[in-house]
């Protein structure tokens, strides 16, 4: 009796030592996967800034290139009167759309900016000028103005500084900047004396800059009626293909200094001169 009553203790005992073991276990599990979850944490945490390091890597790269593409454009900048405004007919019909149209036609990475008011003179150019070379930095500026000065009998020396100072401001707001001078003539009524007077200031801006000259870019169109609105002054919408077949060499010149020559071949530029 003695015996069974001490192994049944024996036994009673162990089954008691056996319960602290399993909960030692279950305590060590619980533990285990606290241990787990917050270690996963922090390796999650630090996958994400990579990937967002990733994403902003694609975006500069993205911006960069789409910077570079913007730099490459070349910019044209009209700025004239009523003679480049397309007075008196629909701005598409104008000769500086009728340009912009025919160098998007041959895939040229230009763009055109009409800037021509109706009735601007040098002095209102000279004020309006600086901002829009500061917002657009053209790489070509069409001066094309000075005829509202001589018919208003201004003084030509004054339109003369004028227009100088606006050639210089193409220069240094870019480097890069050209210059295309038209001039006009003025109407018979107005004596020969003068109108040799305002031709004589063009020539002589002319001959003082680096500019590409045309001494009289409406000649081919002021001398036919068929060409001239009612008021005998403006060239009307037919007269637009043919103001600008006679100012392309211009612009063909620009192109011939600026763009390479794989350029020239797609927007059909004669590479002979």
């Amino acid at each position: 009796m003695n015996i069974c009553k001490r192994k049944n203790r024996f036994l009673e005992r162990g089954r008691l030592n056996v319960r602290p073991n399993v909960g030692h276990i279950v305590l060590h599990f619980v533990w285990l996967l606290l241990f787990l979850g917050t270690s996963l944490h922090p390796i999650q945490s630090q996958a994400n800034p990579q990937g967002n390091s990733l994403n902003n890597a694609e975006d500069k790269l993205k911006n960069s290139a789409q910077r570079s593409a913007e730099t490459e454009q070349a910019t044209w900048l009209v700025f004239g009167d009523s003679l480049s405004a397309a007075y008196g007919m629909d701005e598409a019909q104008g000769w500086v759309a009728l340009l912009a149209q025919k160098l998007a036609k041959k895939s040229s990475n230009v763009q055109v900016i009409n800037a021509s008011i109706s009735g601007e003179t040098s002095s209102g150019g000279k004020q309006r000028l600086p901002a829009l070379m500061q917002q657009h930095r053209p790489q070509l500026l069409v001066l094309e103005l000075g005829a509202n000065d001589a018919l208003r009998g201004q003084n030509m020396r004054a339109t003369q500084q004028n227009l100088q100072q606006m050639i210089d401001l193409c220069v240094e707001a870019n480097n890069e900047c050209r210059v295309i001078l038209l001039g006009v003539r003025l109407p018979t009524n107005y004596g020969p004396a003068y109108d040799q007077l305002f031709q004589t200031m063009y020539q002589a801006l002319a001959d003082a800059n680096p500019v590409l000259f045309d001494a009289f870019f409406l000649e081919t169109v002021v001398e036919d009626p068929d060409f001239v609105q009612a008021d005998g002054l403006h060239p009307n919408v037919t007269a637009q293909p043919v103001i600008l077949k006679r100012v392309w060499p211009l612009f063909e010149q620009w192109l011939l200094e600026s763009e390479p020559k794989s350029t020239l071949k797609e927007i059909g530029v004669s590479l002979t001169r």
